[in-house]
């Protein structure tokens, strides 16, 4: 489950509060392509443009807009120039998370209602079965050996995307298998690999309830969003 880093956020809010990936009700105006700046020439305007890249992901549940990012630019200035706060930080700066969850939380349920039809179209599909949780998990090949308990530990390779195919995560790209312990990922995960058999394949549609959420996991994994997993199940580890 994601967690903002309070240290950059304070970072950042003793500049003034900030959004980032994903929050409001509202979607935001759809972002132009990113050009290349020619104005930063020198390593070190780079390095401060990469910082101010960083702690914008670090705040993407915020989702801010243009009016919102401009407060912000006002109290970094003010806090980096050593100027007189217009806000008190004692006071105002507990009320951050709670931005931040509220903002989470509205853009969430837009998320589940926008995938709320491929969900329903994945469940359709031949083969997929839907169980009780909202897993919608669906044999690909069949394997022959034991099925592993929810204590055991599982080596698997498998990749991970979010529900329109944009891959996040991936034990093949990365050309090593993952061994962990079943009751140590999320619930998609130890309820689906369960249904498995050493040497079979499945694929498991993970609707956010059972992953990461309406926290997310910045700066792939929206709030809300649905994720898709392929898994080869390859051995019941010792």
């Amino acid at each position: 489950m994601n967690r903002f880093p309070t240290l950059v956020l304070a970072a950042a809010l003793a500049a003034g509060p900030a959004v980032a990936a994903d929050a409001p009700a509202k979607a935001p105006a759809k972002k132009p392509a990113a050009k290349a700046d020619s104005s930063l020439k020198a390593d070190q305007d780079k390095v401060l443009y990469v910082l101010g890249a960083v702690m914008g992901q670090k705040m993407a549940a915020f989702r801010l807009t243009e009016s919102e990012l401009e407060v912000i630019r006002q109290g970094m200035t003010d806090s980096v120039l050593n100027r007189p706060l217009k806000a008190d930080v004692a006071t105002y700066g507990p009320k951050i998370d709670e931005l931040a969850k509220t903002r989470a939380k509205a853009f969430a349920a837009d998320e589940k209602k926008r995938e709320k039809p491929l969900l329903d179209k994945a469940a359709a599909v031949k083969g997929a079965v839907k169980k009780p949780s909202g897993l919608i998990y669906t044999e690909l090949k069949a394997g022959s050996g034991p099925s592993p308990k929810a204590t055991d530990k599982i080596k698997v390779h498998y990749q991970g995307t979010l529900i329109d195919g944009t891959v996040f995560d991936s034990s093949l790209q990365r050309k090593e298998p993952m061994t962990i312990a079943l009751n140590q990922v999320f619930p998609c995960w130890t309820e689906g690999v369960q249904l498995m058999k050493v040497g079979g394949k499945a694929k498991l549609v993970c609707p956010s309830e059972l992953a990461y959420g309406d926290g997310g996991a910045a700066p792939k994994i929206k709030p809300g969003a649905a994720l898709v997993f392929e898994i080869e199940l390859l051995e019941i580890a010792k």
